[in-house]
């Protein structure tokens, strides 16, 4: 079992930057993937960046290249969402998930993939 925690959410203008966090705690976060997924109300939650378990492989919403940069340090057992150059459109509750992985370089797209999830952070991208 995994318990994780966003923090970092909240109003900023256009061109902004925020850099949200995900804290886990309980069996450690080293031996999962992550990702971070967002969703608007009346929409499917939505796939955003996600990490291997190594942390040396990423992927990205094609609209958040570029813009939002993902990692994680294992020694605090916190992974990181840095969002530059926010638009109106990435407005949303963004959720921190994760998974076990044994393959160490695989990422994770899907929601399905994952079994734990935060409880959310709103993020307002004002224009």
């Amino acid at each position: 079992q995994v318990q994780l925690v966003e923090s970092g959410g909240g109003l900023v203008q256009a061109g902004g930057s925020l850099r949200l966090s995900c804290a886990a705690s309980g069996r450690t976060s080293s031996t999962y993937a992550m990702g971070w997924f967002r969703q608007v109300p009346g929409k499917e939650r939505t796939f955003v960046a996600a990490i291997s378990r190594s942390g040396g492989d990423t992927s990205y919403l094609n609209s958040v290249k570029g813009r939002f940069t993902i990692s994680r340090d294992s020694a605090k057992n916190t992974v990181y969402l840095q969002m530059n150059s926010l638009k109106p459109e990435d407005t949303a509750v963004y959720y921190c998930a994760a998974r076990g992985d044994v393959y160490g370089s695989r990422w994770y797209s899907r929601p399905d993939d994952y079994n734990y999830w935060g409880q959310g952070t709103q993020v307002t991208v004002s224009s």
